[in-house]
């Protein structure tokens, strides 16, 4: 059974940074994409950055903001989010599937193959 454990969200003021982990008991952890998925109140769930071997995806409205990394001696994949924003605020997940994969033009949307999510961190930005 594959687990995912985010963690690093919080109540911050915009302008402020944030550094959300997301830790994968997972054994091909370098032969997967790992995504990172959030949703507002009211509003669909959108997908926000992607790491995988090939390449790393950032979503128009977090492009230049947010960075993903990944370290593989902890199983862990990161998303440094700056400058933040009143409208970054949402429950962020990370999310990994076999069929789920991403480039740097590209996050695959379908959410039905990304078999395995986190319970979510809350990121709370205020104005």
């Amino acid at each position: 059974e594959v687990q995912l454990v985010e963690s690093g969200g919080g109540l911050v003021q915009a302008g402020d940074s944030l550094r959300l982990s997301c830790e994968a008991s997972i054994f091909a952890f370098d032969d997967i994409a790992i995504g990172w998925f959030r949703q507002a109140p009211g509003k669909e769930r959108e997908r926000v950055s992607c790491f995988s071997g090939i390449g790393r995806y950032y979503a128009a409205s977090v492009k230049g903001r947010f960075t993903i990394s990944k370290d593989s001696a902890k199983n862990t994949v990161s998303l440094q989010m700056n400058s933040l924003k009143p409208e970054d605020t949402a429950l962020y997940y990370c999310a990994v599937g076999n069929r789920g994969y991403c480039t740097d033009d590209y996050f695959h949307p379908v959410e039905s193959d990304y078999d395995y999510w986190g319970q979510g961190t809350q990121v709370t930005v205020s104005s």
